[in-house]
Order: C-alpha cells, then sequence, then structure tokens
C-alpha cells in the first residue's frame, strides 16, 4: 500500500515507538496525527509533517475526536499504528498482599481495550473511503510483546494485555478483510525506549546478553521498518511477528 498523500494515526506518538514510528511514515510521505497524553506531547520533538493530538486512548470520544480529525484532514485515512501502553510488574502474590485488582484492570484497559478502541473507531473512518486499483483501503498495527508467549514473574497483568492483542489480530483481520482493512501485530522484544531510561547500564547489558543474536537491545527505528515493511507487503494479514533476536525470555 502506497503511503504518499495519505494520513497516518500513531498512538503513543511522542516517544519511544511510536516516535519513531511517526518519523518512518513522514518520511514515506504520509501526513502522521500522533496521539499521546498532554504530558508527553510537551517533551515531543517538532517534525514536519507530524501533528500531535492529545488523546488518552482510554477514552472514546477522545479517540472519536482524533480519528475525525486524521479523516478530515483532506487524504484518505490509510494508517493506524498502535503503540501506546505501560509495562508495570506487581506478583500475583507479593510482600505487600495480592495483586491490585484495580491495577490489573487499569493495565488491560489501556494496552488491550485501548488498542481495540482506536482499531475499531479508526476502521469505521477508513472504511469510507475510496479503495485503491487493489480493493486496499487500509493497514492497522498493533502492538504486542514477547511477554505475549514469555511472560516474566510479575508480569501477569503485562502479559495478559498483550496476549490479548495477539488474540485480536486474525478475528480483526477477518472482520475487516470485506473492507481491504488489513491487521497485523508486532511483538516486540527488549527495545531502547523510554521505559529503560532509568535504568543502569549494567542492567541494560545483562539484558542484552540474554538476546540470541544480535546482542544487543533492539532499536525503536527497527520497530520502525518492520511496520513500513507491514505496509508495504499487500499479502500479509492477521499475522504477528516477534521482532526480537530469537529472545525468549527467562522465568525472572
Amino acid at each position: 500500500m502506497q503511503l504518499a498523500n495519505t494520513a497516518a494515526i500513531v498512538t503513543g506518538g511522542a516517544s519511544g515507538l511510536g516516535a519513531a514510528t511517526a518519523a518512518a511514515l513522514v518520511a514515506k510521505g504520509a501526513s502522521v496525527f500522533a496521539l499521546d497524553l498532554p504530558a508527553a506531547i510537551e517533551q515531543a520533538p517538532q517534525v514536519d509533517g507530524i501533528q500531535y493530538v492529545a488523546a488518552d486512548v482510554t477514552s472514546e470520544e477522545e479517540v472519536r475526536a482524533a480519528v475525525a480529525t486524521a479523516a478530515g484532514s483532506g487524504v484518505p485515512l490509510r494508517t493506524v499504528v498502535n503503540c501506546a501502553g505501560i509495562g508495570p510488574s506487581m506478583r500475583i502474590l507479593g510482600r505487600k498482599g495480592v495483586h491490585d485488582l484495580a491495577f490489573y484492570a487499569k493495565v488491560v484497559q489501556i494496552n488491550l481495550v485501548g488498542s481495540f478502541t482506536v482499531l475499531a473507531l479508526a476502521s469505521e473512518a477508513i472504511a469510507q473511503t475510496e479503495a485503491d486499483e487493489n480493493g486496499q483501503r487500509g493497514v492497522v498495527i498493533n502492538t504486542a510483546s514477547v511477554a505475549a508467549f514469555d511472560g516474566q514473574v510479575g508480569q501477569a497483568a503485562y502479559s495478559s494485555s498483550k496476549g490479548g492483542i495477539v488474540g485480536l489480530t486474525l478475528p480483526a483481520a477477518r472482520d475487516l478483510a470485506q473492507y481491504g482493512i488489513r491487521v497485523c501485530t508486532i511483538a516486540p522484544g527488549i527495545v531502547e525506549t523510554p521505559m529503560l531510561a532509568t535504568v543502569s547500564e549494567d542492567f541494560r547489558a545483562g539484558l542484552a546478553a540474554g538476546v540470541p543474536f544480535p546482542q544487543r537491545l533492539g532499536r525503536p527505528d527497527e520497530y520502525a521498518h518492520l511496520a513500513l515493511s507491514i505496509i508495504d507487503n499487500d499479502y500479509l494479514n492477521g499475522e504477528t511477528i516477534r521482532l526480537d533476536g530469537s529472545l525468549r525470555m527467562a522465568p525472572r
């Protein structure tokens, strides 16, 4: 699918995977609407072709408004990349007692329900566009994690949310096939994002040592490159792709 003269939505677009993806889409000629929380947008780099939109993916009203902005930009909305999410850690039974049940629900609400909300509402807008010569209207890329398959100690909430993303991929692709909308998921391993910015170099080196090859942490631009490859390959649909250097996470 061609990106030039189209619109794209990237959630979590102010930093990390989202920022790298937004920049990569702009470089291919897309007009990008980067959704994020106001505090994140204040710290975001200013890039020509990227319009930041303050929106919480857990708010249907805010997502609807953001989708309407992108869909009304004068070029067809074709691409959605869901990168917004949180990655907390908490054991089911820990020193402080049982897992905070409200916190579990919050993680699932942001990571899984938020992604579904953006997927559904954006697909509604994409379905109203004119298809290209191949019957295509758009692509939605969600972000899971290797934790969907290899969840570690303390990742019950996070792994549940990301496992839900994996489970969503195929039925979403089947639901949206009649509208010419493809759906795929990227499951990254350990990537150098702001989530890792607060840990020590020694800790990062230990994480990198666990990756078979290449023995380093992933980069946001590698995620963005894979997203572009998915968009470009019209026959790739309903699939979850691991981006992890063949990493398989240990229990802890």
